[in-house]
């Protein structure tokens, strides 16, 4: 079954129940804010960039507070892109034990890594959150350009909160659905579970042709 399969299996499942269908349009919401955020950052970052070599090489002066607010940028990048890898189950799985179990039993440890998961981001945006209150009441700015950092750090909490809405998101689909769903979009096929050695050996065995070989 190909990705477009894949999408079409997955709407339709979605117009098909109504919780999943306002879960959707969260869904929908929260990429939209992810987008931007990391696109936005992504082309300030390289216009920044580009004019402060340019004014280099032409007027032998660039942007002031060029790599202060790349620093800034590359912040935001990062924490909001967790949520966005969340979204998209491209994030690292360790899944020696996972592979291991049947369709049920993988769908029940999926349930409950993912409300795990959530929980620990959750609980990293509230000390992250913690963090930047304690930068606004100290009044610290950035030192080239004098920039609020509880402004640029508020990109922690609002990335771990993105992540563990993902994730919580993930584990209501599994709930909700008869297969299995790595995120609230992404359904886990068969052929993303590995073969185990004496499986992968017959296939492969199946695969090659063997060639007779006659002798005199």
């Amino acid at each position: 079954m190909d990705g477009s399969d894949k999408t079409d299996d997955s709407q339709g499942e979605v117009k098909g129940h109504a919780l999943l269908s306002v879960l959707d349009s969260i869904d929908r919401g929260l990429g939209w804010v992810e987008r931007t955020m990391i696109a936005g950052s992504v082309l300030l970052m390289a216009l920044l960039m580009s004019a402060h070599v340019v004014g280099n090489l032409l007027f032998d002066r660039g942007i002031p507070g060029t790599y202060e607010i790349t620093e800034m940028l590359i912040v935001i990048i990062t924490f909001v892109g967790v949520g966005y890898a969340a979204r998209h189950a491209r994030h690292i799985r360790m899944s020696a034990f996972y592979d291991l179990l049947n369709q049920r039993w993988r769908k029940v440890l999926l349930i409950i890594i993912s409300v795990g998961t959530a929980a620990l981001m959750f609980y990293f945006a509230f000390k992250s959150a913690q963090y930047d209150l304690a930068l606004f009441t100290r009044g610290r700015t950035s030192s080239a350009l004098g920039i609020p950092m509880w402004a640029i750090n508020l990109a922690l909490p609002v990335g771990f909160s993105l992540a563990g809405i993902q994730y919580i998101l993930t584990a209501l689909r599994n709930l909700l659905s008869d297969d299995i769903y790595r995120s609230f979009r992404d359904k886990e096929e068969y052929a993303d579970v590995p073969l185990d050695s004496s499986e992968h050996r017959c296939a492969k065995d199946a695969s090659v042709p063997h060639n007779t070989h006659i002798t005199d």
